[in-house]
């Protein structure tokens, strides 16, 4: 499974890569306005930072305007991944975008039956919000599988993204299901390395060594 952070924070983003996990980043317009920085300034830092896939969200809501954005930011680097919202203009963007060979993110999805239609036309990744769907009390892991079993059964090469993680569980989870990546945010990635038997186990060391002669 790949990691990737869920942050337009370029500390954070340094601070996880230089734990030697990330295999990416995912940014969204909310993530960026609180920088307080431009935007296209905040991606040209990150693609130096990391090398691997970055997700740049367009804001457009017809297909022409998300074109737009989508060339420009695609022009910035190789590893620029085009986020796109699951609207029916946000398909007809995307069909454009594998024809014209940019990487591609479909992101806000919600069911099977929408990753069905990113898988068949062909998208890099989709992201499916578990964590947003188990606030409205449906199993946001259960999506998942579903994903999982749709694009096996047709050898679909769109990767499952799993967004929206709340706590190391939907990690754990999402690796036994199987999905390809898994976007964290950067309290959750350092949630992963925790455990109070760690710490006590590394407190006993630490006095026991106390007692040995120096």
């Amino acid at each position: 499974m790949q990691f990737f952070i869920d942050s337009a924070d370029t500390e954070e983003i340094k601070q996880a890569q230089a734990m030697g996990l990330l295999d990416g980043v995912t940014t969204n317009p909310s993530l960026v306005a609180k920088t307080g920085r431009k935007f296209k300034e905040v991606l040209e830092e990150i693609v130096e930072i990391v090398d691997g896939p970055i997700s740049a969200e367009v804001v457009s809501t017809d297909a022409k305007g998300m074109l737009k954005e989508a060339r420009e930011y695609a022009s910035i680097h190789e590893n620029i991944v085009i986020k796109i919202p699951m609207i029916v203009e946000g398909l007809k963007a995307l069909k454009v975008c594998v024809e014209e060979n940019i990487k591609t993110n479909i992101t806000l999805v919600f069911s099977a039956s929408q990753a069905l239609m990113v898988g068949k036309i062909g998208a890099t990744y989709v992201s499916p919000f578990v964590g947003r769907l188990d606030d409205i009390s449906t199993d946001g892991m259960e999506l998942i599988q579903q994903i999982r079993t749709i694009y096996d059964n047709y050898a679909f090469e769109t990767q499952i993204l799993v967004a929206s993680i709340r706590h190391p569980i939907h990690l754990v989870q999402s690796a036994l299901i199987g999905a390809d990546v898994a976007t964290i945010p950067f309290q959750v990635i350092q949630q992963l390395a925790k455990h109070p038997l760690t710490d006590i186990g590394l407190e006993k060391f630490l006095k026991d060594w106390e007692k040995v002669p120096s």
